[in-house]
C-alpha cells in the first residue's frame, strides 16, 4: 500500500487502444465515482488535463447564474 497524506494519491495509467484509461479503485472511491457517473474534462495545451466530476461544473455553473442574477 503507498502512503500518501489523506486525501492524495499518484500512480500511472496507460492508454488503451480505444483512447480510453482507467481512473484506479483508490480515487474512484475517493472522489465517490461511480457506474454511470459523468465527467467533465478540461485540456488546455499549456497547463495540461484537469478531470472533474460534473457534479463540480454544474455547481459552478448554478453559482455563476445566481451571481449574475444579483447583478440585475
Amino acid at each position: 500500500m503507498n502512503n500518501y497524506p489523506e486525501g492524495k494519491f499518484m500512480t500511472t495509467v496507460k492508454i488503451g487502444t480505444k483512447g480510453q484509461i482507467v481512473i484506479p479503485k483508490e480515487v474512484r472511491e475517493m472522489f465517490n465515482l461511480n457506474l454511470g457517473d459523468s465527467l467533465l474534462l478540461m485540456a488546455d495545451k499549456g497547463q495540461g488535463i484537469a478531470i472533474q466530476p460534473f457534479s463540480f461544473a454544474e455547481r459552478f455553473w448554478n453559482a455563476i447564474q445566481e451571481a449574475k442574477k444579483g447583478d440585475k
